[in-house]
């Protein structure tokens, strides 16, 4: 007669289950932060392509340098118009 205990289908004990969620988590920590330097790389292009003379930023600059207070006027009118809609 036989002493063996009869093995139970293998199932994954906790420590193996900790190891895949924190490999699930790295992995989309990965995604999230590869997404994140793609987008920063577009808006950095984005801004360098306007602050190119005759771009929307290259005007803005020169309308604050030549008038500082009537464009700090304008921005705080934006700012209390966009403020009233929410």
């Amino acid at each position: 007669m036989s002493t063996e205990i009869p093995q139970s289908p293998s199932q994954p004990g906790v420590a193996e289950r900790a190891i895949d969620a924190a490999a699930d988590v790295s992995r989309t920590i990965g995604e999230v932060a590869g997404g994140l330097h793609a987008a920063v790389g577009r808006v950095t292009s984005t801004i360098e392509e306007s602050r190119k003379p005759g771009g929307t930023l290259a005007t803005v600059s020169a309308i604050t340098r030549e008038a500082p207070l009537a464009a700090l006027f304008v921005a705080f009118l934006f700012g209390v118009a966009v403020a009233r809609r929410r």
